[in-house]
């Protein structure tokens, strides 16, 4: 299987959409804060960004709480989301242990992990259709910890099934990582240090 350059593609896409000057309405799915402030700096050159906390993983009530308003003060307060707003999917985790029922003990980064990537891709999928928007796209590729291939490929398939553009991307290239630390240093951003389930912090 041919191995694809993430990066080279949103360079591509880009240029493709934005060559006549007009900002396309990209609705970002973010994980967290941190993630998204690389992301948030780097895509808000091209496009008019509302990001979505679609984060039903979390499934403690006070840190859902914490990473959400460690996002509202990040769009607030950094310069580069000017004109951001954020969309709260809210924080009922039901549907979370739904979709991944007798997947309890699978290890960090296996089946469990991808549905609730899907769980939530397919969210964010659903509501830049229902709301207008041209396109969405993810943080989730920021993080060195997470495969981008298996979620650029998740993504791709939620995006076919509402009939609505994804952005592909492998945000940790090009530094975006490490850059996503000193901005999170120079906000005061709140850096997690588990995923967000029950069974990730365990």
């Amino acid at each position: 299987m041919e191995k694809i350059n993430y990066q080279l593609e949103t360079d591509r896409i880009i240029n493709e959409i934005c060559r006549d000057g007009k900002r396309k309405r990209l609705l970002l799915h973010a994980c967290c804060a941190p993630c998204s402030t690389y992301v948030l700096e780097y895509l808000s050159r091209y496009f008019d960004i509302t990001v979505f906390f679609c984060n039903p993983n979390i499934t403690d009530s006070a840190e859902y709480a914490k990473r959400l308003g460690e996002l509202y003060k990040l769009c607030e307060t950094a310069p580069f989301c000017s004109g951001v707003g954020v969309i709260d999917d809210g924080s009922d985790s039901s549907v979370f242990f739904e979709a991944v029922a007798g997947l309890e003990n699978e290890p960090e980064g296996g089946r469990r992990c991808d549905k609730c990537f899907r769980l939530r891709l397919s969210r964010s999928a659903e509501y830049a259709k229902k709301n207008g928007f041209d396109l969405f796209a993810t943080t989730l590729t920021v993080s060195p910890h997470k495969n981008a291939a298996l979620i650029n490929s998740i993504a791709f398939e939620e995006s076919q099934k509402y009939g609505v553009d994804y952005l592909p991307s492998d945000f940790k290239k090009r530094g975006g990582y490490q850059r996503s630390i000193v901005l999170s240093r120079e906000y005061d951003i709140y850096r997690q240090r588990y995923c967000g389930c029950c069974f990730s912090l365990n």
